[in-house]
């Protein structure tokens, strides 16, 4: 069998997160194998994450700037932010979400699509579940061939328990990149707690020990598979 010597072009990869550090404890680890590995990744955010805290000027700001840092580290190729009103999606016709999220589409042509789950309890991230899924529907020469949801801690794990629970199917080792998630939880540390809080630098990476142990490896990311066409 003969082997090509041309480097394989890389995929390109579109995470679409409703808060900025949302992409950072989900999927760091994902985003940064696919860098490494030559793949375009994009992110879109879909708030400012902060309109909810009243007086926000500067923590808008520092959130720019924070996910500016983050995303340069994991070496995100670029960076589309929606504004929509931080834990308000929900009072936005949906079709005005979807129609944002599919001109970006068209503009991007991504391969691989990386969002939220269906049962968090954030809002926001439910919101954009659902506009990412009628974005991305099946049609005709459709670029989108995978889909798979991340886990958002303080989010995925407090909804009620009756609601659609998170079921991982697919696990990424990032073992090899579990430094460079920790650097990029770092950049977002105005939003992270000490412990024992869920949403501390020491939990998010307890989560990726257990997920990664659970398939005989040190660090992973866990994912739900939503769809897949080959």
């Amino acid at each position: 069998m003969e082997y090509s010597s041309k480097k394989k072009i890389g995929r390109i990869v579109l995470v679409i997160a409703a808060h900025p550090d949302d992409e950072v404890i989900g999927c760091a680890g994902a985003i940064a194998r696919h860098v490494d590995c030559g793949d375009i990744v994009h992110v879109i955010f879909m708030t400012n994450g902060v309109d909810s805290r009243g007086i926000h000027l500067n923590n808008e700001h520092t959130r720019n700037k924070s996910s500016e840092n983050a995303c340069n580290l994991l070496g995100v190729s670029s960076v589309i932010k929606f504004n929509f009103p931080d834990n308000k999606m929900d009072v936005i016709p949906l079709l005005d979400i979807v129609k944002k999220i599919e001109s970006q589409i068209l503009n991007i042509s991504p391969t691989i699509v990386y969002t939220h789950h269906i049962g968090d309890l954030n809002i926001d991230h439910q919101i954009t579940h659902k506009a990412v899924m009628t974005a991305c529907r099946p049609q005709p020469n459709f670029c989108i061939k995978e889909i798979y949801s991340f886990e958002v801690l303080s989010s995925t794990e407090w909804q009620t328990p009756v609601v659609t629970p998170f079921t991982p199917n697919v696990f990424i080792d990032i073992s090899k990149y579990s430094k460079i998630k920790i650097e990029a939880l770092k950049a977002y540390g105005e939003e992270m707690n000490q412990p024992p809080h869920s949403r501390s630098i020491a939990n998010i990476m307890c989560l990726s020990s257990l997920r990664g142990n659970s398939i005989g490896v040190n660090y992973a990311e866990a994912f739900t598979l939503i769809r897949m066409i080959r």
